[in-house]
């Protein structure tokens, strides 16, 4: 399943980082950061729930971004 969501994010190298991190976190089977659309579209892996999932994500990318933001 496949979601995509909207972010905030203030540089094309942040948006890097966070994409990185939401691959890096479990229950995601992809992700990918447009920083153009501020977009963020994530690939879930079957059986895990999406809303945990962007949790963590959320979480780890807050690690590397702190002034990042997902609307989810």
């Amino acid at each position: 399943m496949k979601k995509t969501y909207k972010i905030d994010v203030d540089c094309a190298n942040c948006a890097n980082k966070m994409e990185e991190a939401a691959k890096k976190t479990e229950g995601v089977k992809d992700a990918v950061v447009n920083f153009m659309t501020l977009k963020m579209i994530v690939e879930f892996k079957e059986g895990y729930d999406p809303k945990e999932v962007m949790s963590r994500v959320y979480d780890n990318c807050k690690v590397v971004e702190d002034e990042c933001e997902i609307f989810y």
